[in-house]
């Protein structure tokens, strides 16, 4: 087993990344025009899965990227509703976590757009 990998989640050093880790996840891909709610369980699971692991190793921050969007088509504004809301139940069931900041990194305007206003909402 390699020293990087903690507790049997998949997670690297980031190297040259401004990071200590980075903690591999794979998203749904969505065949057709929708999201199915195994989808939208597989997607929440990625979230949920990478807090955990990010808090069993006892970081204080985690980045996500837009997990599914792009070539596995999830659509861009559902995947944001479900990583912003994941996220805030994972907190309101985590009130003692270690993690104490969430970036979400977005690469395209359009993205960036839409945390904007769902953040802005709340």
């Amino acid at each position: 087993m390699f020293p990087w990998i903690f507790r049997k989640r998949f997670t690297t050093p980031a190297f040259n990344l401004p990071s200590k880790y980075v903690i591999h996840t794979v998203g749904p891909i969505v065949y057709g025009d929708k999201p199915t709610l195994q989808d939208k369980r597989l997607l929440e699971s990625c979230y949920r899965s990478c807090l955990e692991c990010a808090e069993a190793n006892g970081l204080t921050s985690i980045a996500f990227c837009c997990i599914s969007t792009g070539e596995f088509h999830y659509p861009n504004r559902e995947a944001a509703e479900i990583s912003l809301a994941t996220v805030d139940k994972y907190f309101a069931d985590h009130h003692y976590s270690s993690i104490n900041t969430v970036v979400f990194n977005v690469f395209r305007d359009l993205d960036f757009n839409i945390y904007s206003k769902l953040l802005k909402d709340d």
